[in-house]
């Protein structure tokens, strides 16, 4: 009986580790548009855990706002019943160029339904629900 639990539970876990493999890559979206504001996206979810997230806005238009800016973060991430929760260290991640807190940031992965029988495409994504970043909440980034 022994070996038989302890098949099931390895392959509950190699399960488990082929999800957070489907969802480990690269993200990422284009806003706006070169004649007035552009806002770009990126995320890279490590295999090892790790995450890597970069903005980039650029505007065309005098409104008062920088012509450029770059806003980044990084940190750890953690697979879970179809969401990804995000973590950062203040004492590790913060430095430097890394200013964003993704702690308390958490996203759907959304993939299309198995009874979608319909030859649509659809796009694997992350969209955020929950964050500490006001304007992440809401985002919605495409896997590459």
């Amino acid at each position: 009986m022994k070996p038989t639990t302890l098949l099931i539970c390895l392959l509950l876990a190699s399960q488990a580790f082929a999800q957070a493999d489907a969802v480990a890559g690269d993200y990422f979206v284009q806003l706006g548009s070169e004649d007035s504001r552009l806002i770009e996206y990126r995320l890279t979810l490590h295999q090892d855990g790790t995450f890597n997230f970069h903005a980039h806005a650029k505007s065309s238009e005098n409104i008062g706002i920088p012509e450029t800016s770059n806003d980044y973060g990084r940190g750890t991430w953690l697979f879970k019943d179809k969401k990804v929760l995000f973590d950062t260290n203040p004492e590790k991640d913060l430095e430097g160029k890394y200013s964003l807190n993704f702690t308390n940031s958490r996203a759907h992965f959304l993939t299309k339904s198995s009874r979608d029988l319909s030859g649509r495409p659809f796009k694997i994504r992350l969209k955020f629900y929950e964050s500490d970043i006001f304007w992440i909440k809401g985002l919605e980034i495409f896997k590459r």
